[in-house]
């Protein structure tokens, strides 16, 4: 069955979330409607509209007119079976001594490593993002330098691949939370799937807002692979959060961002220790100076 995808853009988020409202009563129905902010600090909403059957392109371009926005980009999307397309186009992928890969590649995976299995059908998270592989490889040169954690915390945690790369590599229990819940159960199945029950607690929750992390903090490494207004927002919980020597993994950075959190983090007290560049994404390391 194909999918058909009316996209469009503007710069008033109140006039976006009225278009995404108009837009739910257009015949045929949409299947969902979404408003997104831009994550380039431009301040530009993203306005997506999804069908199974072809759109009224007239109707969509008189809401667009009427609501101040660009017209509408319509296109269809060919059936794809998803699960065997990833597993096609994802090889494995090793960043620092961490090796991921899905259950297809099973028999790929070396001896001199930490192997991390994420299923396929949970490819959001796998290490092939530039972002992940980052945070992954900013893992592995703390332990390099002789760095141990022993009360780790990852934030927003996705498919869980940073909370149970940390889990593989040091005792302990790793804390992991993300705001969705979708999220979260998919971070628990990754966790059984690699034989850490036990080792990675998972919670459902916005930042650090949730007992648990509170009771456990201060923590001396917290992991967040998000975005940058996110980040920027949780610099002075993350400085709160964190021991006086403990360290900070950050990304979801475009190579333009990371300056600007950067410097959120350094006005709570924080120290550059490495800035990883992988295409265009940036990983940062950081340490709460004493």
């Amino acid at each position: 069955m194909p999918t058909f995808t009316a996209l469009t853009t503007l710069k008033d988020k109140s006039k976006a979330e009225a278009l995404a409202e108009a837009c739910e009563t257009l015949i045929p129905e949409p299947t969902g409607v979404g408003v997104f902010e831009v994550e380039d600090g431009s301040g530009t909403f993203e306005v997506g509209v999804y069908f199974i059957e072809a759109p009224d392109e007239i109707a969509l371009a008189l809401l667009a007119a009427m609501n101040g926005a660009r017209p509408f980009a319509v296109s269809e999307l060919p059936e794809t079976d998803w699960v065997a397309h990833v597993r096609r186009e994802l090889a494995p992928i090793r960043a620092g001594r961490f090796f991921l890969y899905g259950s297809h590649d099973a028999d790929s995976v070396p001896e001199d490593c930490v192997p991390l299995l994420i299923e396929a059908a949970m490819a959001f998270g796998t290490g092939h993002h530039g972002t992940t592989q980052g945070c992954l490889q900013a893992l592995h040169d703390l332990d390099v330098r002789g760095f141990q954690g022993k009360n780790v915390v990852d934030i927003g945690c996705g498919t869980a691949v940073l909370a149970m790369g940390a889990a593989k590599i040091w005792p302990g229990v790793v804390l992991a939370s993300d705001i969705d819940e979708v999220a979260t159960d998919t971070a628990a199945a990754n966790v059984n799937c690699n034989d850490l029950a036990g080792r990675v607690d998972i919670v459902t929750c916005a930042g650090f807002d949730h007992e648990t992390l509170r009771a456990k903090a201060p923590y001396d490494l917290i992991l967040a692979n998000i975005l940058k207004g996110p980040l920027i927002s949780l610099a002075p919980d993350m400085g709160a959060s964190v021991t006086k020597d403990g360290y900070v993994i950050l990304s979801g950075l475009l190579n333009e961002q990371a300056e600007d959190v950067k410097a959120a983090y350094v006005a709570e007290g924080f120290g550059l220790v490495d800035h990883l560049i992988v295409g265009e994404w940036s990983t940062l390391c950081l340490q709460m100076q004493p």
